[in-house]
C-alpha cells in the first residue's frame, strides 16, 4: 500500500506534464493516431495509377485547410479521393475519345469514313490533321453512342465523382465550423495550466503532557484574590490578626 509520501510525489508527478498547450502542438497530438491510417495503395488503380499520385493530392490538402482532429483529416482525405475519382473521369474521357479515334481509322491509317468532298473544300483549301481527327472523332462517337449504356454510364459517373467532391468539400467546412465548440469544451475539460502543488502534510509530534497542569478553579480566579495582601499592622506594630500572648 502506498504511503502519504508516495501519493503525494505521484501527484507531483503528474502535474509536470498536463499535455501539448500550444495550437500546433494540439493539431500534431490529435493527428498521433492517424500518421499510418491513410493507405494509399488501397485507393490506386493497378498499373494505372502511381501511389504517390494520391499522397501528393492528401499532402497538398492537409497543407492547404490544416485540419485540427481526427474527423477533419478524415475529411480532407476524403476530399483527396474525390479529387482522385475526378482524374479518373477526365482520364476516362480521353480513354474513350481514343477509342473512337482509333475505330475512325482503318489499319493503313486512313479514316474508315471520308470527309464529304464539298466539306474538305473540293481542291480549294486544306484541313489540318487536327480537324480532320476531331471529325474522325465525332463519327466514330456517334456510332458508338448507338451501343447502349457506354456514354450514359460515364457521363454518370462524371457527374457522381463531382456530386462527391462538393460534398466532401462542404462536410469539412462543416467540421471546421465546429472548431470553436470543440476548442471550448476542451478548454473547460482540461486546464492548460498545472494547478498548485499539493504538499505533504507534516507530521507534527504530540505536546508534551503538562506535569503540574492549573486546576481550572485557580486559572479563572484574578490574581488579586490568589495573591494574600499584607496585613495591616497597627500603631504597636502588631497586627490584629496575630494571637495574643498569655494564653
Amino acid at each position: 500500500m502506498a504511503t502519504d509520501k508516495q501519493i503525494a510525489a505521484n501527484r507531483l508527478n503528474a502535474q509536470k506534464s498536463t499535455g501539448p498547450r500550444s495550437a500546433a502542438g494540439k493539431t500534431q497530438s490529435a493527428l498521433n493516431a492517424r500518421k499510418h491510417g491513410f493507405s494509399a495503395s488501397i485507393f490506386t488503380v493497378a498499373r494505372l495509377e502511381e501511389i504517390d499520385e494520391i499522397c501528393d493530392l492528401r499532402h497538398d490538402l492537409v497543407g492547404l485547410y490544416h485540419p485540427v482532429n481526427s474527423q477533419e483529416l478524415w475529411a480532407v482525405e476524403r476530399v483527396a479521393i474525390c479529387q482522385m475519382s475526378l482524374i479518373r473521369a477526365s482520364r476516362l474521357e480521353a480513354g474513350l475519345f481514343t477509342n473512337c479515334l482509333d475505330q475512325a481509322l482503318g489499319s493503313d491509317g486512313q479514316p474508315i469514313q471520308a470527309m464529304n468532298e464539298g466539306m474538305a473544300g473540293l481542291g480549294k483549301a486544306e484541313i489540318t490533321l487536327g480537324q480532320e481527327h476531331n471529325f474522325d472523332i465525332a463519327a466514330s462517337f456517334h456510332r458508338m453512342t448507338q451501343r447502349p449504356h457506354t456514354w450514359a454510364l460515364f457521363l454518370r459517373y462524371q457527374a457522381q465523382a463531382e456530386r462527391n467532391y462538393r460534398r466532401a468539400i462542404q462536410e469539412f467546412e462543416r467540421l471546421r465550423a465546429l472548431r470553436p465548440e470543440i476548442e471550448e469544451a476542451e478548454l473547460e475539460e482540461i486546464p492548460n495550466e498545472p494547478n498548485s502543488i499539493p504538499q505533504p502534510e507534516a507530521n507534527n509530534p504530540d505536546p508534551a503532557p503538562q506535569t503540574n497542569p492549573i486546576p481550572l478553579l485557580v486559572a479563572q480566579t484574578p490574581w488579586s484574590a490568589r495573591v494574600p495582601l499584607d496585613p495591616i499592622l497597627d500603631a504597636a506594630g502588631k497586627s490584629p490578626r496575630a494571637p495574643t500572648g498569655g494564653a
